[in-house]
C-alpha cells in the first residue's frame, strides 16, 4: 500500500501583485490567485523512521501529477515504498535528488499547482539547493576514482550502448519513461560494475533486478572482453565481486536502522538458555510433506507457536520498564538477510493457521523482503523471534534480542549423533541444539526450560503440527 506525500502551501508571489486589470482579465487573474506553491516532505514510512532516501522519482521536473498517483521511491529503515501525491498539480522542482538523504518532514520536492508556478518555484528550489545538494553524498571515495582511471580500456566495454543523454527529462533509472524496478544494493552495484540496468533481465519477485542479476551481467561482458584482451586476474576480482578493500563504506538506511536497534537492546538484561532437541520425527514429517510445498522455516515456526500458546508469559514484553504485556496474538518473526541489512518478516497468528498456508504466506513475505517491499505490519508485528542458522551448517549460536520483544531462539543445523537411551542402548539420532535469549525483567530461567520442554515434546511428536 503506497504512502501518501504530505505536503504544505507556499503562497506564490504571482499572488501578492497589485494592479489594475480589465474585466476581461479578470477570470485568469483569479486563476493566478488561487495557484499556490506545496513543498512535498519525507514521509516518515515507519515508526522507527527518522529519514529516508530517495531511491528514484518516477516523475520528471514537469510533469503533471494526479492525485493518488506515484511519484517518487523512497528506501525506509526497512522497505522501499511508492509514495503517492495527495495533490493534482506539477512536478515543478526536485529538491533531493535520487541516492540522496533527506530527514522526514523536510522538503524533497515542490509541486505547482499551475505551469505558470513552475518557473517561480525552481526559482524557490535554487534559493535552497546549497542545503539540499549538501544532503546528497558523493557514495565513491577518492580511491574508487583512482582505480576507475587506472583501467580505461576494460570499464567502457563493459557499459552497454544504451546511453541517458545529459538533460533528458527521463532520469538515468527509467528508459523511455518506464521505471526500471532494481534495489537500491542492485543500482549502486551496476554503477560501481558500468551496468546498463536497462539490458538486465530481473529475476526478483515481479521482475524486480537484484545484486545478483547485475553480478551476472558483469561477469558476462567480463567474459566478452576476456576473449578479445590478455587475462588480467589482477581486474577481473573486483569486477566479480564490487568490493574494493580498503574503502569505507556508510551504512545504508536498513543497516542503519539495525545498529540503533543492536545498541538499543544492549540496555535489556538477558539471559540465555540451550536445549537439545531430537528431529528424527520432525525430519521425516518434513520429507513426506515438503513436496506440498511445505518449508522447514514454517514447520519450526509453527512448533514455537504452538509451545508458545502454553507458556503465555514467554511471548510477553516488557516497554517501559515498569510493567509487562501479555500479548494477545503469536506472531512469529523470522529473521532473513537480505541485500544491505535484515529484516524480520511476521507469521501473524503462526498458532492458528494450518501449515500449508504457512509455508505459502512465509514464501511471499521472503520474496516481498528481498524485493524490499514489506508494508510495516509484516515486519514490526512480531512477538517472538527465531533465527536459524543451520542451513549454513552452524550447530550453535546465541542471538540478541530485538527490542519490544520478550525472547529470540537461535536454532542450529540437525546433526546426527550417538545417543544412549534409557535402557542403555546406543544409537544414532538427529539432533538440534537451540538457545533462546530472553529478557530477564519478564521472563525467568524456570519459564525458559519449562517452554524448551514443550518445543522439544512438539517436534519430538509432531503430529499436531499438522492439523
Amino acid at each position: 500500500m503506497a504512502h501518501i506525500l504530505q505536503t504544505s502551501f507556499l503562497p506564490s508571489t504571482s499572488t501578492l501583485r497589485r494592479s489594475p486589470i480589465s474585466a476581461s482579465k479578470a477570470r485568469s487573474h483569479s486563476l493566478r490567485v488561487k495557484a499556490k506553491i506545496r513543498e512535498i516532505f519525507m514521509p516518515a514510512l515507519s515508526s522507527t523512521m527518522t529519514e529516508g532516501k530517495i531511491v528514484s522519482w518516477m516523475k520528471s521536473e514537469g510533469d503533471k501529477l494526479s492525485k493518488g498517483e506515484s511519484v517518487v521511491v523512497v528506501e525506509s529503515d526497512k522497505a522501499d515504498m511508492d509514495v503517492e501525491s495527495f495533490h493534482e498539480g506539477f512536478l515543478a522542482a526536485i529538491m533531493v535528488e535520487e541516492g540522496g538523504v533527506a530527514p522526514v518532514g523536510s522538503a524533497i520536492a515542490l509541486l505547482a499547482e499551475t505551469e505558470d508556478e513552475i518557473a517561480e518555484a525552481k526559482a524557490k528550489s535554487q534559493s535552497s539547493s546549497g542545503i539540499s545538494s549538501a544532503q546528497v553524498v558523493e557514495q565513491k571515495p577518492k580511491q574508487k576514482e583512482e582505480s576507475e582511471q587506472a583501467v580505461p580500456a576494460v570499464a567502457p566495454t563493459v557499459s552497454s550502448t544504451k546511453t541517458v543523454a545529459l538533460g533528458s527529462a527521463v532520469h538515468p533509472a527509467s528508459e523511455g519513461g518506464k521505471r526500471i524496478v532494481a534495489s537500491p544494493y542492485a543500482k549502486k552495484l551496476a554503477k560501481e560494475l558500468k551496468v546498463d540496468l536497462g539490458t538486465v533481465v530481473g529475476t526478483g519477485p515481479l521482475g524486480r533486478i537484484v545484486a545478483k542479476d547485475v553480478e551476472a551481467a558483469a561477469a558476462a561482458a567480463a567474459s566478452v572482453v576476456a576473449a578479445a584482451l590478455p587475462a588480467s586476474p589482477a581486474i577481473a576480482a573486483p569486477v566479480a565481486y564490487g568490493i574494493e578493500l580498503g574503502t569505507v563504506v556508510p551504512f545504508t538506511t536498513m543497516q542503519g536502522a539495525v545498529s540503533r536497534n543492536m545498541v538499543e537492546s544492549l540496555s535489556v538484561p538477558t539471559f540465555r538458555v540451550g536445549y537439545t532437541i531430537t528431529t528424527n520425527a520432525l525430519d521425516a514429517l518434513y520429507k513426506k510433506i515438503k513436496s506440498k510445498g511445505v518449508t522447514m522455516t514454517a514447520l519450526l515456526a509453527k512448533a514455537t507457536a504452538l509451545a508458545l500458546v502454553q507458556h503465555p508469559v514467554v511471548n510477553s514484553c516488557c516497554r517501559d520498564g515498569n510493567s509487562f504485556t501479555y500479548n494477545s496474538s503469536i506472531n512469529i518473526a523470522v529473521a532473513v538477510a537480505i541485500d544491505g541489512g535484515l529484516i524480520t518478516p511476521v507469521l501473524q497468528d503462526a498458532d492458528k493457521v494450518d501449515i500449508y498456508t504457512l509455508s505459502r504466506k512465509w514464501k511471499e513475505l521472503v520474496d516481498k523482503a528481498r524485493a524490499k517491499q514489506l508494508q510495516p505490519h509484516e515486519y514490526n508485528t512480531g512477538t517472538f523471534t527465531l533465527s536459524n542458522l543451520g542451513m549454513f551448517g552452524v550447530d550453535r549460536f546465541d542471538a540478541i534480542l530485538p527490542p519490544g520483544t520478550g525472547a529470540i531462539m537461535a536454532v542450529g543445523a540437525s546433526q546426527p549423533a550417538v545417543v544412549a537411551s534409557k535402557d542403555g542402548r546406543i544409537g544414532m539420532k538427529n539432533q538440534m541444539q537451540v538457545n533462546v535469549t530472553a529478557d530477564h525483567r519478564v521472563i525467568y530461567g524456570a519459564d525458559l526450560a519449562s517452554f524448551l520442554q514443550t518445543l522439544a515434546k512438539i517436534i519430538e511428536d509432531p503430529k499436531d503440527l499438522t492439523l
